[in-house]
């Protein structure tokens, strides 16, 4: 009998589960269209691209909030089941509070590891292709950065000029070891520049003795030269922080890419964290808003429920937003950026739970 509740248990809560997270889907998905509309409306497309750019675009939107989908869902799953009366009748039939509690914690748990490895994956793939549909249209498309085990490559047109450019390693607003082969409008070859460190700073680059081989002929430069690009060291760092768009595979070999370059991995370190972490975090948010149903007094109005979750979960989302930036920034262990969030939730949830049977 208490294995059938159990499972009634199970059923309803993914039943308002997927309430939620239809709903957000929606929202999403409208706010999104919004935003591609304005960026096609100086463009020759049809209202097929925004749709489609759209729908590429909520699934990683949804999971960076599946957590609070998750709290406010257990607290819709607490209202139908006290607004039936169905928490009384539970108990009487042997389901303590701590075994309901267990149970959605079970559930939550499973569910975590599911969104974290299957609908990542087809998240992380629908983003990659929304980024490579809206960079075909964007002003940006012949200019290409990208981090390969030779270093990073750099393609870029100013001025009727074509570069491309190769360097070792990125510290700080430099690179280091850099090659540039300059071409002009029809690609023919006009300069190799060689130079063991660049400015990148600004998008006027400041290149310091460098080497200019040409007709079979090297001459360097004493002094400074400089070349005008599209890339500094800010753009160049952006350009790969759609990490969103990377599986996990893709995610291990860019960090190896990174430490091969010399530039940071705590981004990176940071997004597989989170990942990692999903089902446990998500397992705790129910757990969490379970604690705050249970204590709340049954007259509550149903709108004050939804408007605390709904508060509770945007100071939650800054609380852990402010650690990943700490973590980020090297001001404290990435590992305890992540977890220490969940750490005082438990400690609170924990508090809940002292007398949690007696209620």
């Amino acid at each position: 009998m208490i294995k059938t509740f159990e499972l009634y248990l199970i059923l309803l809560f993914s039943k308002k589960i997927l309430n939620i997270f239809l709903i957000f889907f929606t929202l999403i998905f409208i706010l999104n269209l919004f935003e591609e509309i304005n960026f096609f409306k100086d463009l020759q497309t049809n209202i097929f691209y925004p749709i489609l750019l759209s729908g590429l675009n909520t699934p990683a939107t949804l999971f960076e909030i599946f957590p609070f989908i998750f709290l406010i869902g257990t607290q819709f799953f607490f209202l139908d089941i006290i607004d039936k009366n169905e928490l009384e009748i539970l108990k009487i039939n042997g389901l303590s509070n701590i075994r309901i509690l267990r149970t959605l914690f079970v559930t939550s748990l499973l569910f975590g590891f599911i969104l974290s490895t299957v609908f990542y994956t087809i998240s992380s793939k629908f983003q990659f292709i929304y980024f490579d549909i809206k960079n075909s249209y964007s002003n940006d498309d012949k200019y290409l950065a990208v981090i390969k085990e030779s270093g990073l490559w750099i393609k870029d047109e100013v001025d009727n000029k074509i570069y491309i450019i190769n360097a070792d390693k990125i510290s700080n607003n430099s690179l280091i070891n850099v090659s540039i082969h300059e071409f002009n409008d029809k690609f023919q070859l006009i300069n190799l520049i060689n130079s063991k460190k660049i400015d990148i700073s600004s998008y006027e680059w400041i290149l310091t003795n460098p080497l200019f081989f040409k007709d079979n002929k090297t001459t360097q430069l004493e002094g400074k030269y400089l070349i005008k690009t599209h890339f500094d060291s800010e753009k160049i760092n952006s350009l790969f922080d759609n990490l969103s768009s990377l599986n996990f595979s893709q995610l291990l070999k860019l960090r190896d890419d990174y430490k091969s370059l010399g530039n940071s991995t705590k981004g990176v370190d940071i997004h597989l964290q989170k990942l990692y972490s999903l089902p446990l975090f998500i397992s705790i948010m129910t757990i969490f808003s379970s604690i705050i149903m249970f204590n709340n007094k049954r007259n509550t109005s149903i709108i004050f429920q939804i408007l605390s979750g709904i508060l509770i979960s945007v100071i939650i989302y800054y609380l852990s937003y402010l650690f990943y930036l700490l973590g980020e920034n090297g001001k404290i262990p990435i590992i305890l950026s992540i977890y220490l969030p969940f750490m005082i939730l438990i400690l609170i949830a924990s508090i809940g739970t002292v007398r949690l049977n007696e209620k």
